[in-house]
């Protein structure tokens, strides 16, 4: 519960640098912004182990084909750094420019969904009489 708490520290303290350094450089106000957002990455990817554990579990007692599970952790792979450039993106002042590397991944998202897509509509028709 404590790393919450580092998170919400690094945030605050990342925003009020970065207010505080950008009258003078914005540049390296920028690079705060961004030196903060993959601190808290890195203190999360601990986490992000422990789900993958109980996803293996969850496909060895469902057996779905592990390929959708390769691509079902890209989708959210891509979801994530997305997001995180997008608001770099907005950050910069750039917010439009944020707003196409949204569009550009929610497009990559959705071809790559299509092969989940398929195996569900392959397990619906499966199930019907």
């Amino acid at each position: 519960m404590d790393i919450i708490f580092k998170i919400i520290a690094i945030g605050l303290i990342t925003c009020v640098a970065t207010l505080i350094v950008r009258p003078v450089r914005a540049d390296f106000a920028i690079i705060i912004s961004i030196v903060g957002g993959l601190i808290i990455i890195f203190l999360i990817i601990n986490y992000l182990t422990g789900i993958f554990d109980i996803i293996n579990q969850i496909l060895g007692i469902s057996g779905i084909n592990s390929g959708l599970y390769t691509v079902l952790l890209k989708i959210i792979g891509i979801g994530y750094l997305i997001e995180f450039t997008a608001s770099i993106c907005a950050d910069t002042g750039n917010s439009s420019l944020g707003d196409k590397v949204l569009l550009g991944g929610k497009i990559i998202i959705m071809v790559m969904a299509l092969p989940i897509i398929t195996t569900i509509l392959d397990i619906i028709m499966e199930l019907l009489p």
